[in-house]
């Protein structure tokens, strides 16, 4: 799972240098999250992970201040999560997570993506099965026993838990993030996360070559842009000078 991880978070780095639009996707994001769960940190654990890793991103206060004063409120825009799926160049699976106020906008934005590249774009569960959905939590430490036996107290269904380069790394299923994020903060105090999330990560990864290593960064690239895409999550693996 780790190596997998690792392609992931590569991937990430890369395509988010031209994410021009982070601030409004992150703002849409909290305001979803603020609005289902409640707007105080402390009682809602996604939105907290959520704004922690807008400050990363460098977002301002005021774009995430704005964003909590609208889920506050009685009006405003009314977003709903959609999730697509299918097979990008090279026969990568792929899985774009969306919030949306025009589902039949967002589709057609999405499949022309998929059109546009040579790709296919499928029904729900199509690719989805072949992809752990997953908590991950990542955080300078050693003692990975200690870790294990806190999230095991809290009855957390730890699915894999790594230790490396000063660094432990805890999957837990989606369904777990509240619990495992509280069992850990409860065990250590203040953790510093470096990586604070719910990912889909691929069971196995699609090696891409040749022509469609270029018209996979396309296809990313395009989806990207997009105002309503949220997350992009694949199974390529590119060559290292790509990744």
């Amino acid at each position: 799972m780790g190596r997998a991880f690792q392609n992931r978070k590569e991937s990430m780095a890369k395509t988010a240098a031209a994410k021009t639009k982070v601030y409004s996707k992150y703002g849409r994001e909290i305001y979803v999250c603020a609005k289902a769960g409640g707007t105080d940190p402390n009682g809602n654990l996604t939105l907290r992970g959520l704004m922690e890793r807008a400050k990363k991103d460098q977002v301002p206060s005021h774009v995430i201040d704005k964003a909590l004063d609208k889920a506050s409120g009685a009006g405003g825009e009314d977003f709903s999560p959609a999730r697509y799926e299918g097979f990008g160049p090279g026969n990568a699976m792929v899985i774009v997570d969306c919030l949306t106020d025009n589902p039949n906008r967002t589709f057609g934005d999405v499949r022309g993506c998929f059109t546009k590249t040579k790709s296919k774009i499928g029904t729900p569960g199509s690719v989805s099965h072949m992809f752990d959905h997953c908590a991950i939590f990542s955080f300078t430490g050693s003692d990975e026993e200690a870790v294990l036996e806190a999230l095991m107290e809290a009855d957390v269904d730890v699915t894999d838990i790594e230790q490396e380069g000063g660094r432990i790394t805890v999957f837990a299923p989606h369904t777990d993030y509240a619990k495992a994020k509280q069992a850990l903060l409860d065990a250590f105090g203040e953790i510093d996360f470096e990586v604070d999330e719910i990912q889909f990560l691929p069971q196995a990864t699609t090696p891409i070559a040749g022509d469609d290593v270029a018209l996979f960064e396309k296809f990313l690239g395009m989806l990207e842009e997009l105002d309503d895409v949220q997350n992009v999550f694949h199974s390529a693996e590119l060559p290292e000078e790509n990744a």
